[in-house]
């Protein structure tokens, strides 16, 4: 297969026919050849992943909607009375502007020429700077190896021409491969016609820039970011080092120290030789 062009590429994915199969989970460990944690009761619906870690690339949410008791649902859905699930592939995003690599002291997190981010194993020097910074929980610890781990978006199977394995093995293709701009259409179409079928809450979530700049990995929601535990465009905002205002502020506020203190330090000489002085008698 011919190698991809170097540009763009990334994943849409349409949580409108996400069936919950969790194909792309065992499709990403298999060729990652990731272990997966060892299996709990979470508690949490069949949801047996828990979250994105360094063994789990992929995390299939179970998002129940159902009634309470009084048969009232919080979040109504025009089918089976109200009851409803929401499932969503959860993975990196690939941030346009990516606060894990703004912290990176070994400049391990590099981006490649098809705009994904990527770990350098071998320079990664396990400082877990990352892990802390990324706003989606993604990047995860391996305790083994030292590093820190997450989706490389099938960075080697790029280079050989093949699409991402959970791409691949999708059974409704609900996680779409392809270049940036291609999916950015095939998004709005998509959106568009959910829209004229009356699902009003459906919306593109890091189709644009509001969201840390764009992401390379965004999706169709069928209700608000927060419901899948994604930060809103309010709070997705990226803190940056190149910060000049905070700059200047930190500078000038060290600078007034610095004057106060050598004023102090001047008026204390001042008083200690004045108590020393004595007059002497005629």
């Amino acid at each position: 297969m011919a190698a991809f062009q170097e540009k763009p590429m990334g994943f849409f994915t349409d949580t409108s026919i996400c069936i919950g199969c969790k194909a792309c989970e065992v499709a990403c460990k298999e060729w990652n050849q990731l272990q997966g944690d060892p299996a709990k009761f979470t508690a949490d619906s069949y949801d047996n992943t828990g979250q994105l870690d360094a063994q789990n690339w992929r995390h299939v949410q179970f998002i129940e909607q159902v009634p309470d008791n009084n048969g009232v649902v919080f979040n109504p859905t025009p089918i089976a009375g109200g009851q409803a699930w929401l499932m969503m592939s959860d993975v990196c995003k690939h941030c346009k502007n990516a606060s894990c690599m703004e912290v990176c002291p070994t400049n391990a997190l590099m981006r490649t020429e098809y705009d994904t981010v990527y770990i350098q194993n071998d320079v990664c020097n396990g400082c877990r700077n990352c892990i802390s910074a990324c706003p989606y929980g993604v990047i995860g610890f391996n305790e083994e190896k030292g590093i820190a781990q997450k989706c490389t978006l099938c960075y080697d199977r790029l280079q050989g021409g093949l699409q991402p394995a959970c791409a691949k093995a999708c059974p409704t293709e609900s996680i779409k491969f392809g270049y940036i701009d291609d999916l950015h259409k095939v998004a709005d179409d998509r959106l568009a016609n959910l829209q004229k079928q009356g699902y009003a809450k459906a919306q593109l979530y890091g189709r644009d820039e509001k969201v840390y700049g764009g992401l390379n990995a965004f999706f169709l929601l069928m209700d608000k970011p927060e419901v899948y535990k994604l930060p809103n465009e309010a709070n997705a905002t990226l803190p940056s080092r190149n910060n000049l205002p905070g700059y200047v502020g930190g500078v000038a506020t060290a600078v007034v120290g610095l004057i106060a203190g050598l004023l102090a330090f001047r008026s204390g000489r001042m008083n200690g030789n004045s108590n020393n002085t004595t007059t002497t008698p005629h």
